[in-house]
């Protein structure tokens, strides 16, 4: 069982669901995936988050998925860890890792048996400690780093 360290990005307040990323403890393959959205973006959202989506490495840029190919996608990729532990800093994350699992009415992707930590993170900021601040996939990369070597 590994640990990976999460962060979303999402369209406002209780927002759908835009990127999430998850980063492995170990430094092996990350995932990260970014998701259709049909309603009007939040204006804080569409100047801080969207033209960052595509800011990631060669190889994990993609189109935009609809949600259920999502779901797929993070089921495949976790599909390989008996037991995956899940940290992050903020509840909206877990939050949003939870509601993307549900593909409809009694109806979830299956994935391996998950633990999910929440570790508030009081007066740190992944934003603030990121490559490319509000990109899913780079917070979540500072948010490892951070608790990795400040909490370790």
């Amino acid at each position: 069982c590994m640990r990976y360290f999460l962060d979303t990005e999402y369209n406002g307040f209780g927002g759908a669901l835009l990127s999430l990323a998850l980063v492995p403890e170990d430094g092996s393959e990350e995932f990260y995936v970014t998701l259709q959205c049909d309603a009007p973006l939040d204006p804080w959202v569409e100047r801080h988050v969207t033209p960052f989506l595509d800011m990631v490495p060669d190889g994990l840029t993609g189109p935009r998925l609809p949600r259920q190919a999502a779901a797929e996608a993070l089921a495949a990729w976790l599909a390989h860890d008996e037991a995956p532990d899940i940290v992050a800093d903020w509840p909206e994350d877990l939050a949003q890792l939870s509601m993307l699992l549900v593909t409809g009415p009694g109806m979830m992707i299956q994935v391996p048996p998950l633990s999910l930590h929440f570790i508030p993170l009081h007066g740190f900021s992944t934003a603030a400690n990121s490559v490319v601040p509000h990109n899913a996939l780079h917070d979540a990369r500072a948010l490892r780093d951070h608790i990795m070597n400040h909490l370790e």
